[in-house]
């Protein structure tokens, strides 16, 4: 099982500044992971959030059941200091992803609290970063 957990205003993709995040929506990137899971030979659930408790509690679960993680932190990326500390506990691989280069936006988008203790980041790559992580965590699992 891999957990594809995102933060606030995924859920909008697709209405949401479609020249940055594209046109797809948050059900296309559902259907997108859960696919990709499939020909990894992998189980996917996604889910999103806008609240930080919310993902901080799903951030835990993961590491208390060792369940790989990609994650979108989204804005949560840059501040928050609370789900960085819960994945810093985690026990199995996280890729934190994310759809834009933050790196090409703007500056406050530069930092990211959380890439320190991600096993990697993918950006910039659209949906696709989903796609890349996913095939990243399939494969470290094989390495076990």
């Amino acid at each position: 099982m891999i957990l594809v957990l995102n933060g606030p205003n995924l859920r909008r993709l697709g209405t949401r500044e479609p020249d940055v995040y594209g046109a797809e929506t948050f059900d296309d990137l559902a259907e997108l992971c859960r696919t990709t899971g499939e020909k990894l030979g992998e189980q996917v659930e996604v889910r999103q959030t806008d609240d930080e408790a919310e993902l901080v509690g799903w951030l835990h679960e993961a590491a208390d059941r060792r369940l790989p993680v990609v994650l979108n932190p989204a804005a949560f990326t840059h501040y928050s200091y609370a789900v960085r500390d819960a994945i810093a506990q985690r026990t199995a691989p996280l890729v934190e992803v994310h759809i834009s280069n933050p790196a090409a936006r703007e500056e406050f988008r530069h930092t990211s609290v959380v890439a320190a203790v991600a096993t990697g980041t993918i950006a910039g790559f659209g949906l696709q970063s989903y796609v890349l992580a996913l095939h990243a965590i399939a494969e470290m699992n094989s390495e076990k």
